[in-house]
């Protein structure tokens, strides 16, 4: 893949969330926890030059409070993110038509949602030449704050299924 058409793909399940008695499941925050790893993942996406330039997040209170934290790491090069009502509870078809709206002028894609969305979008856009160890991992584990990359020289309306390589799979943690 040459990198000049090259598109990146960053999807990530929100921090840590806690179960507060009587909260509503869209209005659950971020427990201790999640308040200390959720930095980490900005962090890790900085270290390795994975900054997106558009940031879809569910509009649930745990996944803003993770892109907050995320975007507090990446300081001033991170994008104003986009609340995204479709992306709460959604299944990977649901998730994959909203990023098949974004235009082909994003570069870097991230996008914050909830399990198990995240980890059947990750695994049904994972092409045969994804990195093998990273597949594995994202098949079978997903836990809070977990990472995915994915590359692709498609436009994002022409993301489907098994055409994005994925190229890494990180669970920041201390």
């Amino acid at each position: 893949m040459s990198d000049h058409h090259l598109k990146r793909l960053v999807i990530m399940r929100h921090a840590k969330a806690d179960w507060p008695v009587g909260v509503p499941d869209h209005e659950r925050p971020l427990e201790e926890r999640g308040h200390r790893e959720a930095p980490l993942a900005g962090q890790w996406l900085l270290k390795h030059g994975v900054v997106p330039d558009f940031i879809l997040c569910s509009s649930a209170l745990r996944t803003r409070q993770t892109c907050t934290w995320v975007c507090n790491e990446l300081g001033e090069k991170a994008p104003t993110p986009k609340l995204e009502d479709g992306l709460y509870a959604a299944s990977a078809n649901r998730m994959l038509t909203v990023i098949n709206h974004v235009p082909d002028t994003v570069t870097t894609l991230m996008v914050i949602s909830h399990m198990p969305g995240v980890q059947d979008l990750a695994m049904h856009l994972a092409s045969r030449d994804s990195d093998h160890d990273a597949y594995m991992d994202a098949a079978t584990r997903y836990p809070t704050s977990a990472l995915t990359v994915l590359e692709t020289e498609k436009s994002w309306a022409e993301l489907d299924g098994q055409d994005a390589r994925l190229t890494k799979f990180k669970v920041p943690r201390h």
